[in-house]
């Protein structure tokens, strides 16, 4: 699932949540993948016979009309989609207070396992909200001498889990205590610091089955030393895809950990987004004919076919995304979706939040 498709499903989920029945009239219909469309619309049509025996005239009269537009809608289509098909289909009050009998039907971005047709005052949403989950994500862990971070990198998103202190002193000597006293008691808090850290590593990432990798980061020797002598399980220890010399913990030194480790998440989508966003401001810098930014200018060189590939902020209004997706699907634009969760989207949305890399210069 590209960013496009990702960007359209969270808007119609978002829609379509939005929507609430007077009674238990909105028709979910879920289709899975490899099923046949005559079955679920022979189904449908048994269940306009169930609806004949509600008691409220209201209530039966629109289920029974949101089951025909289903029963429609379905035959229109004729076959099922490679990935399935989810209908939605309801008497909805939209943004204007109207009542409006309405239908959608969307073909996901990933392939539909489960079969559902339910009469509610909600639509059944889960199954499509399951596909914007990401299928993997990487642990983050910041070893300094004096404190801890555990994150979690989840698509573009970086959470700080847990930050932790270790109480260990510094190397000057206090209470007139030997050198070599105080420096085994500083050994001794370190291990048990490092042990802590293993356990709560154990905590918040042992059961995660979407777990690919963790990536270690802080100062030499203290990350090293970790790793020798923490305590950590093997089927942890094994997870450690890559240690990074990095200083600084707390969300700054996870995102530092992230940017250090994009030779390791090459694939991952916020390394995709700092890499399209970089190209951008190197272009601006070094070649302004070739990028174009800002709304009016941007759908200035789409429409006249010269943008190869489009970035969009999701912090853009829905209504101009789709709108400038379109223009660039005709001219056949590479689109990019991009968040201001870092430090580069950021910028980027201070420019206006869209941008166009440059087939071919315009003059104006």
């Amino acid at each position: 699932m590209n960013e496009a498709q990702k960007y359209e499903l969270e808007t119609i989920i978002e829609e379509l949540e939005g929507y609430r029945g007077r009674h238990t009239e909105l028709i979910t219909v879920l289709v899975p993948s490899g099923a046949t469309l005559t079955q679920t619309t022979k189904q449908l049509e048994d269940e306009k016979g169930t609806a004949t025996n509600i008691k409220s005239t209201g209530t039966r009269k629109n289920v029974i009309a949101s089951l025909d537009r289903a029963i429609r809608k379905l035959k229109e289509i004729e076959r099922t989609p490679e990935n399935g098909l989810a209908v939605y289909a309801g008497n909805v009050t939209l943004a204007d207070g109207r009542e409006s009998l309405e239908v959608w039907a969307i073909e996901p971005p990933k392939k539909l396992k489960i079969k559902i047709y339910r009469c509610d005052q909600t639509f059944v949403l889960d199954p499509l909200k399951e596909m914007l989950e990401t299928d993997e994500c990487y642990g983050l862990v910041i070893i300094e001498r004096n404190e801890a971070s555990i994150g979690m990198l989840d698509g573009k998103h970086i959470k700080l889990l847990q930050h932790m202190t270790s109480g260990i002193p510094g190397k000057t000597k206090c209470g007139g205590q030997s050198s070599a006293r105080f420096s085994r008691i500083r050994e001794s808090l370190a291990k048990e610091f490092f042990k802590r850290i293993a356990e709560n590593m154990k905590t918040h990432f042992w059961d995660n089955k979407k777990l690919k990798g963790i990536i270690v980061g802080g100062p030499i020797p203290t990350k090293d030393e970790f790793l020798v002598q923490g305590q950590l399980v093997t089927q942890l220890k094994e997870k450690v895809i890559g240690v990074k010399d990095i200083g600084g913990t707390g969300m700054h030194g996870l995102h530092e950990l992230v940017e250090a480790s994009s030779d390791l998440l090459a694939e991952q989508e916020i390394t995709k987004q700092r890499q399209i966003l970089d190209l951008f401001f190197e272009k601006l810098a070094k070649e302004p004919e070739k990028v174009a930014y800002g709304i009016a200018e941007v759908e200035d060189r789409l429409m006249r076919g010269a943008v190869d590939k489009l970035i969009i902020s999701k912090s853009l209004p829905k209504e101009k995304v789709k709108a400038m997706e379109k223009l660039a699907n005709a001219s056949s634009a590479e689109v990019y979706i991009v968040t201001n969760e870092t430090a580069e989207g950021v910028q980027f949305d201070n420019l206006g939040g869209v941008a166009g890399l440059l087939r071919f210069e315009i003059h104006n």
